[in-house]
């Protein structure tokens, strides 16, 4: 990890180059903004101290270059076929321009370099990649995005492959990146409705996704059975973190719950019942995974230390955490008021 004038400097380029994809009117442009956030991201991952942060880097590094070497093909395709820079499709357009910026994103079935890299960088680099990587490709994705069978077969394989792939798994990291997936697949369902659903969906998916790593971070938790072993004086804050996974596996009446229930409201207007019915019993299934490392925590009965873990304490991180978890709780009023005016 570079020193902070670094570190600045290379989020201010990162977040540049996703500012330059979004708001660009052709894809050579999209495809330089993609470039940018690449190079200023990878010295971020990188750490020379620790060989897993390396060996993800230059995962990470190998499967963006190459999906980004496929886009500037799939690009000067089009524009030998006379389409120009445009960002007009037709289908057999869309499906092979998706493909690179649904591997970029981490769509299933384009997802097997993300649990690998997630498992060796620390845990902001993670919050960077299950976040903001993933506004660029998808705002891209969502010029092209309509009903057919290619979509649909990418939202319920993601909803499927983040459901299943959770299960059985120790690691926090892991959990979180095939929860990604999952909501990566909902998102993508929302892109098929409105980008304004994406939007909303996108901002409390990283707002939750925030508050965990905030918490996790400071204890420095990697594995289940951790979170159970932190300072036994902060029981608020395992309550915190444990109401705001299932929050994020989308139980009611938490915060969670409220873009999945109006994307499912949407879906049945827009009779996609049989995709909906299948993202609803995915998401059903993420919860249970959720639910587990939870329930322990929940009872009367449960481990706890005889020592206190040592921990950098931060005013702004208590600040921030307990906002973000009385906004999570306030959904329970607001989603009551809502079945209440209807």
């Amino acid at each position: 990890m570079p020193n902070n004038p670094t570190k600045i400097l290379l989020m201010l380029t990162m977040m540049s180059g996703i500012l330059i994809s979004i708001s660009s009117n052709s894809w050579i442009g999209a495809w330089m903004g993609l470039e940018i956030n690449l190079m200023s991201f990878i010295p971020l991952m990188s750490n020379n101290k620790n060989i897993y942060t390396t060996e993800s880097s230059l995962k990470y590094f190998i499967i963006q270059a190459m999906a980004s070497s496929f886009l500037l093909f799939m690009i000067m395709m089009k524009v030998m076929m006379k389409d120009m820079f445009t960002m007009e499709n037709n289908n057999i357009n869309t499906m092979i321009i998706m493909t690179p910026l649904l591997l970029k994103s981490g769509a299933a079935p384009f997802h097997w370099w993300f649990p690998s890299v997630m498992e060796g960088i620390s845990w902001m680099n993670c919050l960077l990649l299950m976040t903001m990587q993933k506004v660029a490709p998808m705002m891209l994705i969502s010029y092209m995005m309509k009903m057919n069978p290619f979509s649909s077969t990418i939202i319920l394989m993601s909803t499927i492959v983040g459901a299943i792939g959770g299960f059985n798994q120790l690691s926090i990291r892991k959990i979180l990146t095939y929860s990604s997936i999952n909501h990566t697949g909902w998102m993508l369902a929302a892109l098929m409705i409105n980008e304004n659903m994406w939007i909303m969906y996108f901002t409390i998916y990283s707002m939750l996704t925030t508050t965990i790593v905030m918490i996790i971070k400071p204890f420095n938790t990697s594995f289940i059975n951790q979170t159970l072993l932190m300072n036994k004086e902060m029981n608020s804050m395992k309550f915190m973190m444990f109401t705001t996974l299932l929050s994020m596996g989308g139980l009611p009446p938490f915060m969670g719950f409220l873009p999945k229930w109006i994307i499912i409201q949407m879906m049945i207007m827009n009779d996609m019942n049989i995709i909906m019915t299948t993202m609803v019993v995915m998401s059903l299934m993420t919860l249970y995974f959720y639910l587990r490392i939870s329930y322990s925590s929940f009872m009367m009965l449960h481990i706890e230390p005889k020592w206190n873990i040592s921990y950098y304490k931060n005013n702004n991180f208590m600040v921030y955490t307990s906002t973000m978890f009385s906004l999570s709780m306030m959904t329970l009023m607001i989603c009551t008021m809502m079945i209440n005016i209807y």
